[in-house]
């Protein structure tokens, strides 16, 4: 493969939009992670810059002096102009390789790279999403990809099970995080992150949408939460049933003990002052949050959604539930509460677990082998 005239290699990383999330911080972290003696990095992100108190991940693009394009796509009426931009700006760009994150950036830059052997094609599948539309679409446009990178086992295996994905191109590259962001001085109070004085936290991290059956965990809270009555229910994030759970939550009783964060850039802080963290979700790929909990020495409760018991390991039998099972969901949150030993035990594992499997490290060195090999292997 012909590289760039300084002899790094010239890699794209196209994502749908760039405000914080779990796709979101993995892009940025390979981007600032990638050698620079190697690579040259280009961000392209289809939707506009996001707000200025969203804006985290694209400040730390800067920081790097990583070169950031944004398509400014507000809705899906623009997808031919989009795609003609970025189709143009590819061009313009000549990169050796081009990695997408997430549905809509995956599809486009298939259509944009076409099926040439430049720029080597690689998409990457970060949840077992179950619309059948999107299934179908994403493994139509996935053929002209060198591969397929899933974030976890149970990511292939769906693709390749379910959404007739081409077999012979998915690999697996899991999520990783780096271990020195989760390490508190000391244990954060209710109070200092503007919180209810002295209460204790069962903290839910994550998008107010369907995917995460937060509607779900509320309709179980008065009943671990009459239990627990030391403890709150934390959502911290944002999304399109946000007003609809606040009136749920006033429904049942509980809206004086269910606190709606929004969106928040403290989530190490969170998790430090948290006792436990719930994770309801319908499905999932390789949830960053529950690395980040287990790497801030917390045990979880969590369905077992796609990529969960990949990151528990050993102990994920204790620690996960079947979605819908009520029983389930509320006597795990109050045992992991009442025995604080137990919770530490597994907190300690869970962290452990993290730093021998799912490192920031090991992700971006597989991913640079990922990218030697398809530069090596082409003229």
């Amino acid at each position: 493969m012909m590289l760039a005239i300084n002899g790094r290699c010239r890699i794209a990383l196209v994502i749908t939009e760039l405000e914080p999330g779990g796709a979101e911080r993995c892009l940025v972290h390979l981007a600032t992670g990638l050698p620079p003696e190697h690579f040259e990095t280009t961000v392209y992100c289809l939707a506009a810059r996001p707000a200025t108190d969203q804006d985290l991940l694209v400040r730390r693009l800067e920081q790097q002096a990583i070169p950031t394009r944004f398509l400014n796509a507000r809705t899906i009426w623009q997808a031919p102009a989009t795609l003609a931009r970025l189709r143009r700006l590819l061009r313009d760009h000549v990169p050796d390789i081009v990695q997408s994150f997430l549905f809509h950036a995956n599809v486009l830059s298939a259509l944009a790279v076409g099926g040439r052997e430049r720029p080597a094609l690689f998409t990457g599948v970060r949840v077992a999403d179950p619309s059948r539309w999107r299934q179908r679409v994403e493994a139509w446009t996935s053929r002209r990809a060198r591969q397929i990178v899933c974030v976890s086992r149970d990511v292939a295996d769906f693709c390749r099970d379910q959404a007739a994905f081409p077999r012979d191109k998915l690999c697996v590259i899991p999520n990783g995080i780096d271990l020195a962001t989760y390490q508190p001085t000391q244990r954060q109070t209710s109070d200092r992150l503007g919180l209810p004085e002295n209460r204790r936290i069962l903290l839910f991290v994550g998008r107010l949408h369907r995917q995460k059956a937060v509607d779900w965990l509320l309709d179980q809270s008065p009943q671990f939460l009459a239990r627990l009555p030391q403890h709150d229910l934390i959502l911290a994030g944002d999304g399109p049933q946000r007003q609809a759970l606040q009136r749920q939550a006033e429904h049942l009783g509980i809206a004086h003990r269910v606190h709606f964060l929004g969106y928040r850039d403290d989530i190490p802080d969170l998790l430090a002052a948290a006792d436990l963290l719930i994770l309801p979700s319908q499905w999932e790929g390789m949830p960053n949050v529950l690395l980040e909990a287990m790497a801030s020495r917390l045990p979880v409760v969590a369905t077992r959604a796609a990529g969960v018991t990949e990151l528990l390991g050993p102990l994920a039998d204790q620690q996960t539930i079947q979605h819908g099972d009520h029983h389930a969901l509320v006597e795990t949150n109050v045992r992991i509460v009442q025995h604080p030993e137990l919770a530490r035990q597994w907190g300690r594992a869970n962290h452990q677990r993290i730093a021998e499997q799912f490192t920031l490290r090991q992700m971006i060195e597989n991913y640079r082998r990922l990218y030697q090999q398809a530069t090596a292997n082409t003229p």
